[in-house]
């Protein structure tokens, strides 16, 4: 599949998922929106509500007091009456008249309120005969007739007492706070708000006359508010504070069913760009590995061809007259030999990276001495290309658990860089150098060669990656050097870091933890 076919699809996906989770967040915003809407008008409602039976309480409170009052005051004695009798209604009388066989006796019951009032007709009307029940009836609407319009004319005194000028009761005498959170649990429950509150009672000025023990003044700020007795005076006017702690909460639960789609939405954005990223890395990888093999192939054309040439003159009978001349063909194919080797061995350290777990046979050796023969043997190397190597064995704890041809063949790849990557027109400083630190020991191995620039640093350990100039490779190599590096020292439980300024040199470190003795 083609990069630009790969980066289509992925447009296509990513605006797909985009344009999903922009509907899924707006869907729960308008959620919310409408949730929040419909708590406020709950709440609105119950908190009227709240206000209306405290001024129902109230009015029953003092209509009763000052009905009793003026019933008191204007009612004549022969008329009094009850307060049953005065909230009787048309629907809730009943008039039940019966008669002894002489018709000497007559009794009325009268319903009215929540009790049963029977008084004897002696006192309503007079007696009649058994024949003259109809006069008798009239005759008891005419008298319940007058006690209505006395009954009436005793409310409207009530009113005027009402409505003289006394001095207004605190709010503390008007209503019981506790009655007050009772009906403010009740008409919330009503609304089916089942969720806790606070609530204060504050004065025109703000003034807080009353307030729950959980009530703090921040929750003004977010409080509802509602007027207690919006009748009275604008400057003796009451408000009424109601908080919700847990609002947010609430209305989140309430479309908390709309949470797991969009968890699972950006769970499958992350999915499928992971899986884009990691078909990029593959392709990425491909495309080396089939450069890797090209140029692995045109390598391995040139020491088979060159034996093949040497091999041919070895037949002609004239070479074996000539000892120098055997001698040179006889060096052309040890040297390229040597290559192919080389070349090989590159083939295997790529092989390497297929398994999960090198196969390490590990032992213990002593690293000051193995990296004292490592430079004894490359010493003659640097000093052909008029370098300098110097070693320097600072390490007390020495002794290492390692697999040895893998390790020795790090500190090569170490030290042949350097020589790869030398300045051509300064001699190569080269510094090997031993040293603990905690309980590890380190190897370091400086430069003063060409230096890798920051923006590689990162991807030096990775494989067939080589950091080049323009277009043209500075050195020969296949990019798996330092990548082997890597893996091996990450196989042995220890840890490499690089430093290095591009133009001035590069330092390599390991960090591996040594035997204590």
């Amino acid at each position: 599949m083609r990069k630009s076919t790969i980066w289509l699809f992925t447009g296509v996906m990513v605006f797909a998922f985009i344009g999903l989770l922009y509907l899924q967040v707006t869907y729960i915003r308008n959620m919310m929106e409408s949730q929040e809407q419909q708590f406020n008008e709950a709440v609105k409602r119950s908190l009227y509500q709240v206000s209306r039976n405290l001024e129902l309480d109230q009015a029953s409170k003092v209509l009763t007091e000052q009905f009793d009052v003026a019933r008191k005051k204007y009612l004549p004695k022969n008329k009094s009456i009850t307060y049953s009798q005065r909230l009787i209604t048309r629907e809730q009388q009943r008039l039940s008249i019966t008669a002894d066989g002489t018709g000497t006796t007559t009794t009325v019951e009268i319903r009215g309120g929540t009790e049963i009032v029977k008084n004897p007709l002696i006192d309503i009307v007079p007696s009649y005969g058994k024949n003259d029940l109809v006069s008798a009836s009239i005759d008891l609407q005419e008298a319940y007739q007058e006690r209505y319009f006395d009954l009436q004319d005793l409310l409207k005194e009530a009113m005027k007492i009402l409505m003289k000028p006394d001095p207004a009761p605190t709010i503390e005498e008007r209503i019981s706070f506790k009655s007050l959170d009772a009906y403010i649990r009740s008409e919330l429950a009503n609304n089916n708000l089942m969720l806790p509150y606070h609530f204060a009672i504050i004065e025109k000025d703000k003034h807080i006359v009353y307030k729950t023990l959980d009530f703090k003044e921040d929750d003004m700020k977010h409080a509802y508010t509602q007027v207690l007795f919006p009748k009275d005076p604008p400057q003796k006017l009451y408000t009424l504070l109601v908080s919700f702690p847990d609002q947010q909460d609430y209305l989140l639960r309430s479309i908390g069913f709309i949470a797991p789609s969009v968890a699972f939405t950006l769970v499958l954005l992350i999915v499928f760009i992971l899986t884009i990223l990691i078909v990029f890395r593959q392709k990425r990888l491909s495309e080396m590995k089939t450069d890797f093999i090209n140029n692995m192939t045109h390598e391995l054309k040139t020491p088979v061809a060159t034996i093949s040439l040497a091999s041919q003159m070895l037949k002609d009978g004239g070479v074996n007259k000539s000892p120098q001349l055997f001698s040179h063909i006889s060096g052309v194919i040890n040297d390229e030999t040597k290559r192919l080797s080389f070349l090989i061995e590159k083939v295997l350290q790529m092989s390497l990276f297929e398994k999960n777990k090198t196969t390490l046979k590990m032992k213990e050796l002593d690293a000051n001495d193995l990296l004292a023969n490592i430079a004894h043997t490359f010493v003659l190397r640097v000093e052909k290309i008029g370098g300098a190597l110097d070693v320097d064995l600072e390490a007390l704890d020495s002794t290492i658990y390692v697999d040895e041809m893998h390790f020795t063949n790090v500190l090569f790849n170490l030290m042949e860089n350097a020589v790869k990557y030398r300045k051509e027109d300064v001699p190569l400083e080269l510094y090997a150098k031993t040293y603990n630190e905690g309980d590890k020991i380190l190897i370091s191995v400086r430069d003063n060669g060409v230096g890798i620039k920051k923006e590689n640093l990162k991807k030096i350990f990775e494989r067939f990656y080589r950091v080049h100039t323009g277009n043209r490779h500075d050195v020969k190599g296949f990019g798996l050097g330092l990548a082997y590096v890597k893996k091996i020292i990450d196989d042995h439980n220890g840890s490499i870091r690089v430093e290095s300024e591009y133009g001035v040199g590069t330092v390599f470190t390991i960090a591996l933890p040594y035997i204590h003795g």
